[in-house]
């Protein structure tokens, strides 16, 4: 197994669960690959801002949720608006079947019309009586286009649609499948959003607890991958009956000569500041959308209100989130944007690190197809969200699905 990401681990599960020995080669020093947490001046900073959608179904049965102590978002989001005097800058769009107190401000909220409300409304009910299977077989164009033609209006296309969904699948432009953004909102409406109270991390970790003991090599890194074995960057050989290769999907076309998973990239800047007094709504476990008009961030997110344990007594930790950008500089400006949402508030952060990630994401532009076959013959396999979908879901369940083929090649 090359790679040792949740596809890498999903698949090294199912193997190693079905009596044959499985060896995992990670080039990094941790197990997780985009999906770790690491600790900087007692804050927990994930790698990107990233959360976990409770709906995926590979959640229920691949991981504790329980075990993980999830702390969860408030259905719905803030959405901000420079355009509006304060207070109105800041309105709560909830979702009132959850949240019935929210119905009263997302019914005010200016946020596109009472027709693009409704529409939401429809869609809601449509995706939820949907089966996921159903929607990917949907008929498919750009999440934009299909927004457009279902006759939401520019204004709130661009702003709820553009930084919520845009923020999810790392595509502001949302030229991604709708195929993908109807199965994003359909677990946005059927399920919660969260993050494990000691960070995105202990998902990567808790999947590599489930494997054997010196299972998986860190810091060993794979330079080629043959039928029969690979050879390491320092040229050493391992032989094996089965490789899979589990990495993203730009070194996994290297590897295997597949090819090119395009990507989308993200950038997240991450800022301290004291705990209080916090001016609303950073004081509520919301995600704030934003405009690209506005700065290079659309989501942000308060972490340690959301999740105490991500920031030391006394302290909170905001993520400004830029999907769709790499840029690690992007600091001054995401600062500059802060200073006109919060004032005074934005020259007392602290910057504590920019995660600048070329690959956040494949792209999946339509049309788009899941479940890329996995077995390339010769005994090579290869798994990862580029063979699936773009999300954890999908790095999960290919892996498992990998793993399942790996076995039936054996017997």
């Amino acid at each position: 197994m090359v790679g040792a990401g949740l596809a890498g681990m999903a698949a090294a599960r199912v193997v190693s669960e079905a009596g044959r020995d499985v060896v995992v080669l990670e080039a990094s020093d941790g197990v997780g690959g985009r999906v770790r947490t690491d600790e900087v001046d007692g804050f927990l900073l994930d790698r990107g801002f990233q959360v976990l959608l409770t709906a995926y179904p590979e959640l229920q049965t691949q991981v504790d949720l329980h075990a993980l102590d999830l702390r969860r978002f408030e259905p719905g989001a803030v959405v901000y608006n420079a355009e509006r005097f304060a207070p109105d800058r800041f309105r709560v769009v909830g979702d009132p079947l959850r949240r019935p107190k929210t119905l009263y401000d997302t019914a005010l909220a200016p946020l596109g019309s009472v027709v693009d409300k409704a529409r939401i409304l429809a869609q809601r009910v449509r995706l939820q009586r949907a089966h996921p299977r159903e929607l990917l077989r949907g008929e498919d164009r750009s999440t934009r286009q299909a927004l457009v033609n279902e006759g939401f209006s520019d204004t709130i296309i661009e702003q709820f649609f553009e930084p919520l969904v845009g923020g999810i699948q790392l595509d502001p432009s949302l030229g991604t499948s709708r195929r993908m953004f109807d199965v994003i909102f359909r677990c946005l409406i059927t399920g919660d959003v969260a993050v494990p109270a000691q960070g995105m991390g202990r998902l990567a970790d808790q999947m590599a607890d489930y494997l054997p003991d010196d299972t998986i090599y860190l810091n060993t890194a794979v330079a080629a991958v043959q039928p029969g074995g690979v050879t390491l960057s320092d040229g050493r050989s391992i032989s094996a009956e089965r490789v899979v290769v589990a990495t993203e999907g730009p070194a996994a076309a290297a590897l295997l000569d597949l090819p090119t998973v395009e990507s989308n990239p993200a950038t997240c800047v991450w800022y301290a500041a004291d705990a209080s007094p916090l001016p609303s709504p950073l004081d509520k476990p919301y995600v704030i959308l934003c405009r690209r008009a506005d700065g290079p961030a659309l989501n942000v997110v308060p972490m340690s209100v959301v999740a105490p344990g991500y920031a030391p007594a006394g302290q909170t930790l905001i993520a400004a989130a830029c999907p769709g950008i790499y840029d690690p500089d992007a600091e001054p400006a995401t600062r500059d944007q802060l200073r006109t949402m919060f004032g005074p508030l934005a020259d007392k952060l602290r910057h504590l690190r920019t995660d600048a990630i070329a690959h956040g994401q494949p792209r999946q532009y339509p049309p788009f197809g899941p479940k890329q076959r996995v077995s390339l013959g010769d005994g090579l396999f290869v798994c990862g969200d580029h063979r699936d979908t773009s999300s954890l879901q999908g790095a999960m369940f290919s892996g498992r699905r990998t793993g399942e083929a790996v076995v039936d090649s054996l017997s």
